[in-house]
């Protein structure tokens, strides 16, 4: 497996970017083996940016990695600047996992200066652009980093970290498969779960409107129509006539609801509510979900299941489905 792998990201903006992890892939292909390098260091640090990923490691690494998570709940990784400590984690880790495809962009630099030195660095989506055409683009070619959206693409994310950390720790590499195998299937039973909650919503019903586009895979993969207000980053603005647009549709499909997300500014959202009802369409704000980041630590949205089994409730139930009112485990702490 390639460490720090990119595909020439967004084109012109990322050719200096390529061009400096070419240079860190040359250093970090040498990198000796946990037990070659360091006989003394277990449990070993793993260092991981985004929740959705760090729960993968936790699940893959069990009680053979201390695992460390930079960017918390209700965090917009899109726009997060890596601090001080940040920095400190990451020159202190054994090894790092990020989610990749330019989601954490303000963080490459500091990701490069360190697998510069030699240190193991994996961007997990970014193993995934070998599987055919999964990985989706906008219109301007841009990737989508929003894999986790579909449960069957993080179970390709989790097979990626199991294979790193037999890679990294090969003596441990059967127990790493092990968790690996077991965490998927767990991920299997959820990817059922949503399909069949998403497939309760009326047709016609079945269209997802969020403050910006990070369900597009959660579209393909469960037959939703998916609409963002904002594009794959928050950092691109909505206009007033995308939201003119948003809302003549909206009122004349009489879709009953839409979305505000955890890590993003509820503004447009409600633009669209009051829009909608000031055309006479009784327009609802459908529930919370979780987009660029999890729940709090602790609790069950917490998790990457937790999060999912959230989302897909939460939608189905707003746009007139009929899912668990508890959910897939009957864990939910908000009772959608």
């Amino acid at each position: 497996m390639n460490l720090l792998k990119t595909k020439n990201l967004f084109a012109k903006k990322l050719r200096p970017l390529a061009l400096a992890v070419a240079a860190a892939l040359t250093l970090a292909t040498a990198v000796p083996t946990a037990l070659e390098a360091a006989p003394d260091k277990y449990p070993y640090t793993a260092v991981t940016t985004v929740g959705m990923i760090t729960d993968i490691v936790r699940n893959v690494a069990g009680d053979k990695a201390e695992v460390e998570g930079l960017i918390g709940e209700g965090v917009d990784p899109h726009l997060y600047k890596p601090t001080r400590g940040d920095v400190m984690a990451l020159s202190r880790a054994d090894i790092i996992f990020y989610s990749g495809l330019m989601l954490e962009g303000k963080m490459a630099d500091v990701l490069i200066r360190v697998a510069r030195k030699g240190k193991p660095v994996y961007a997990v989506t970014e193993e995934i652009l070998d599987q055919g055409d999964y990985v989706m683009t906008d219109e301007q070619e841009h990737y989508d980093p929003h894999v986790w959206m579909d449960v069957g693409g993080w179970i390709m994310a989790t097979d990626v970290v199991g294979d790193a950390l037999g890679e990294y720790d090969p003596a441990n590499v059967a127990y790493y498969r092990q968790n690996a195998d077991a965490y998927m299937e767990k991920l299997r039973k959820l990817d059922a779960y949503v399909r069949e909650v998403i497939a309760t919503i009326p047709e016609n019903q079945r269209v997802l409107v969020t403050a910006h586009d990070a369900f597009n895979y959660m579209g393909r993969a469960y037959d939703l129509e998916v609409m963002g207000i904002q594009g794959i980053s928050t950092e691109s603005e909505a206009g007033v006539k995308d939201i003119e647009n948003l809302v003549n549709f909206l009122v004349e499909n009489h879709i009953p609801a839409v979305f505000v997300e955890t890590s993003v500014s509820d503004k447009n959202v409600r633009a669209l509510v009051e829009g909608a009802r000031a055309r006479g369409h009784d327009l609802k704000i459908g529930g919370s979900l979780f987009s660029d980041a999890m729940g709090a630590p602790g609790t069950y949205e917490g998790t990457y299941i937790g999060m999912l089994d959230h989302n897909a409730t939460t939608i189905a139930k707003a746009l007139g489905g009929n899912p668990p009112a508890k959910g897939l485990n009957g864990k939910l702490s908000n009772g959608q």
